[in-house]
């Protein structure tokens, strides 16, 4: 297995990593929607208020499982990371922002 040069959200070289987690370090494209999910979601969580974050955080953890599901099948893991892509990005076309 190659490890991309950026390194996804978690720790590609760590131990116990799950077949769904080695797939998305062995590939680039997924690696880098990976890294766009999660500074997506990390910035988004800090610009709401505590309930709405508790909520994010749920929303996550259940996107996570999704994600799991989809084990080693490359284009089910592309389609789950682009389904929360445009999630979050509803959630950042949602927040009134100064003109």
């Amino acid at each position: 297995m190659t490890t991309p040069a950026s390194a996804a959200s978690f720790d590609c070289s760590a131990s116990g990593l799950t077949p769904n987690e080695k797939t998305i370090c062995s590939n680039l494209t997924l690696n880098d929607d990976d890294v766009k999910m999660a500074t997506m979601y990390t910035m988004l969580k800090g610009l709401f208020a505590m309930g709405m974050s508790g909520n994010m955080a749920d929303d996550q953890k259940a996107w996570l499982t999704e994600r799991e599901a989809c084990g080693t099948d490359v284009a089910c893991i592309e389609k789950a990371y682009d389904t929360r892509i445009d999630q979050l990005q509803k959630l950042y076309d949602g927040i009134d922002k100064p003109i």
